[in-house]
């Protein structure tokens, strides 16, 4: 766990100056790369000492039985594991014979920069060896966010006050050996040995290439290398290969203020149905492009494609330089998260590291989602053509479980359900509403209606399906869900959860009106007017159950009437509860892992007034323990919406800084992308009071004491909009589209591209409430 702050408080840098090896698994985390494609975790260029050595590929994944104590029918018979691939960051390093490792000798200076306005990972060395031969090394990372097959590294080293011979030995490494994995956290992917079966193996001149298949999923994955050398003459160099490594050596005598240098390009790609031949061409295809943009060139798109996200998508805080750090730490991994996965998962962890096994969740639709459908929306409509893809896989499922349409699977990587645990996976069935909420958004954001046609149109009809056939009326005429489980994991198996009611209201109606749009589309389903009026009569007589005595709505039928949780017999070493009570006791007691009716006050925030927003959050509140990285930025939405800032401030600083302080102590496992996503949300959608009705935007902003000022940008409409907002006034300006009309408490505001200046509008101030107090010992890790 990091106990005090590692890295220094930069704008747009994250860098570590001392260098502590007792957190090295959880700084190889915040320093991974990725491009939604290929991930590098943040290891050392030389390959140890590390934490957990992490090269993933989104989509490679190994299968493993799921064991059960009993069987049970619709049981899922396989798991899913990502896996750690052929590693092609390795550059070791021999001076004067003795290798380049830390753990030994004297370091005298390390530093590690995460460049988020360039997209790279820079590190500088000054080492002496056990011998006393003293060198400076220095290195560059990127993963390309344009070539998307392509990771590279430039590693040069110089000796500083005496001759050295130099052997530098870049290799291509499969299956790696893994630190054990068992632990007592469950949460903690597993581990697989020597997942990769070698193929093929080559070495020639600078080129290296390996091809491997996985045992049991059959996926056949390529990595290849070429080289780039420069440095004082002569240098000699040598290659070799055998099944689960290839290696070029360098060997160079240096002088001081002489240089060896290497430029290091690996190409990666995988397929279930592609030959070994085709595999190898692909790579080393990939090579060629980058080769022909050299080292220089890839820098540079790198600069010019982060230089434009940043135009459309940065976030300015004054008045908290952690806050401003975090959130553009948080947009640049969110970013790297799904920019190139091109209908692939966006797993939880991203392609950071293997916690959760690598799986996607409803996490990505409900929260990475949402800043993408502002920011990078053309990343939104890959994650949901990956959605679309399973479908059919969903309708298998759903017939298994005696269900009409989709039923999409709690945990997965390839669209099957990965989950053995089904009160908290398959009984989730809100996952349904969470993907067609997210295409409803992206829809209304972008007009893309194309892609409602061609995708959005069938999610929307086969999720609609789904709740039709599970839910049910009674004698009347109330349309009830029953035996499902909520966001809060710790209430399984209940009968009409409010958040998979009101979401599921909203999914009915959003199909019945695609399909009035688009009849002809619809026809070729197979749905008719009596299907559509049917969802529209479940959707409007939808039960919200609500408890008129406590003036609040209920998170599920009975949930107020339940026996409130003994905090006062909880320890505050007993949390995450979960990992220390029975979930037989967590299910029977008012105690919530996660903000689930709070999540749902902003989700379908129109089906709630003003005061029943601040009497619900005024129940749920001392009730949340949040055990959960998902529940602390919807708790600052939602306490921003009932005036409470300086509480929505603690749990805005909590989601933002859960991995760079490793609030959660298992930032070693990846980083935690919906709570990095909900960083975004925290700001925009609670300060900034972001709501999006239908094609319009609604902003009610407020700023908590702490900010002075709060400024971003959006995309929506093919149009670009700013809006920055400082403690008594609103500015919304359109920099670029034709002229929107908006919402700013509740009063329509018209801006223009070619108007002038801003649109300024006051800022009201919130109506005066009570603050709601925590569960003991659960105060917002955020707070400062």
């Amino acid at each position: 766990m990091i106990t005090q702050r590692s890295y220094a408080v930069e704008p747009w840098t994250v860098r570590e100056t001392e260098l502590s090896l007792d957190v090295l698994a959880q700084s190889e985390s915040v320093f991974a790369l990725s491009n939604g494609h290929v991930g590098w975790r943040g290891n050392f260029d030389e390959g140890e000492p590390h934490g957990l050595p992490g090269s993933y590929l989104n989509g490679v994944f190994e299968l493993h039985p799921l064991p059960y104590a009993e069987a049970g029918y619709g049981y899922p018979e396989s798991g899913q594991t990502v896996i750690n691939i052929t590693n092609g960051k390795v550059l070791r390093l021999l001076v004067d014979d003795e290798p380049f490792d830390l753990r030994h000798g004297r370091l005298v200076a390390h530093e590690r920069t995460l460049d988020m306005r360039r997209g790279v990972l820079e590190r500088t060395v000054d080492w002496v060896s056990p011998a006393g031969s003293r060198v400076r090394v220095r290195s560059t990372r990127l993963v390309s966010l344009t070539q998307r097959a392509i990771a590279a590294v430039s590693y040069e080293v110089e000796p500083v006050d005496a001759r050295v011979r130099v052997v530098l030995q870049s290799e291509l490494v499969a299956n790696e050996q893994l630190p054990d994995g068992k632990g007592s956290d469950p949460r903690a992917a597993k581990a697989l040995q020597s997942p990769l079966q070698p193929e093929h193996h080559f070495a020639s001149g600078n080129r290296l290439r390996l091809v491997h298949r996985t045992w049991h999923s059959g996926i056949r994955v390529a990595v290849a290398a070429d080289h780039v050398i420069s440095g004082h003459q002569p240098i000699v160099t040598d290659s070799e290969s055998e099944a689960d490594l290839a290696r070029l050596t360098v060997t160079s005598v240096l002088e001081p203020g002489q240089r060896l240098a290497v430029h290091k390009m690996v190409a990666h790609g995988w397929s279930r149905t592609r030959s070994l031949p085709a595999m190898s061409d692909q790579v080393d295809a990939a090579l060629a492009a980058a080769r022909h943009s050299g080292w220089d060139g890839l820098l540079k798109e790198q600069e010019d494609y982060l230089a434009d996200f940043w135009g459309r998508a940065d976030v300015e805080v004054d008045g908290d330089e952690e806050i401003q750090q975090a959130v553009r730490f948080a947009l640049f991994h969110v970013l790297q998260a799904g920019v190139r996965a091109e209908e692939r998962a966006i797993p939880a962890k991203g392609l950071t590291g293997s916690g959760y096994d690598g799986h996607a969740f409803w996490d990505t639709e409900t929260f990475v989602l949402t800043p993408l459908t502002y920011t990078s929306p053309k990343a939104v409509a890959e994650a949901l053509r990956w959605r679309h893809n399973t479908l059919e896989v969903a309708k298998e499922r759903a017939a298994t479980l005696g269900l009409s349409g989709a039923a999409f699977p709690w945990r997965t990587i390839d669209g099957s359900e990965c989950s053995g645990y089904w009160p908290a996976g398959t009984a989730a069935f809100h996952v349904n509403a969470d993907i067609a909420a997210a295409v409803v958004r992206y829809v209304a954001a972008t007009g893309d209606t194309r892609f409602e046609q061609e995708v959005g149109l069938e999610l929307l009809v086969e999720t609609a399906r789904l709740w039709r056939s599970l839910g049910h009326h009674d004698h009347h005429g109330n349309f009830h869900i029953d035996g499902v489980t909520g966001p809060d994991e710790y209430s399984a198996v209940v009968d009409d959860n409010a958040y998979t009611n009101l979401m599921a209201r909203a999914n009915l109606l959003a199909a019945a009106d695609a399909v009035e749009r688009h009849a002809d589309q619809a026809a070729r389903l197979g749905v008719d007017d009596e299907e559509a009026a049917g969802w529209r009569d479940a959707a409007t007589s939808m039960h919200i159950p609500y408890n008129d005595e406590l003036r609040v709505h209920e998170q599920s039928a009975g949930f107020t009437g339940h026996q409130r949780w003994n905090f006062d017999k909880t320890g505050p070493d007993q949390y995450p509860l979960l990992l220390h009570f029975p979930y037989f006791d967590l299910y029977r007691k008012q105690v919530i892992k996660q903000a689930d009716l709070v999540l749902a006050m902003y989700t379908c925030d129109d089906m709630f007034d003003e005061e029943q927003i601040a009497r619900n959050f005024a129940y749920y509140e001392p009730l949340t323990v949040r055990d959960s990285s998902l529940s602390a930025c919807c708790q600052a939405v939602i306490a921003a919406r009932a005036g409470h800032l300086r509480l929505a401030y603690d749990y805005t600083a909590e989601a933002a800084l859960m991995d760079l302080d490793d609030l959660e102590h298992n930032a070693r496992d990846g980083l935690h992308i919906a709570s990095l996503a909900g960083a975004w949300l925290a700001l925009v959608a609670g300060f900034g009071g972001l709501r999006q009705r239908g094609d319009r935007l609604e902003f009610s902003p407020r700023l908590p004491e702490k900010f002075s000022r709060l400024a971003f940008t959006l995309q929506v409409l093919g149009r670009c909009l700013r809006v920055e907002i400082t403690q008594d006034t609103a500015a919304y300006k359109l920099v670029s589209g034709k002229p929107l009309t908006i919402s700013h408490h509740g009063q329509p505001v018209r801006v223009t591209a070619n108007g002038g200046g801003p649109v300024v509008r006051p800022v009201p101030s919130p109506v005066h409430r009570p603050t709601p107090e925590q569960p003991p010992h659960r105060p917002p890790n955020g707070g400062r």
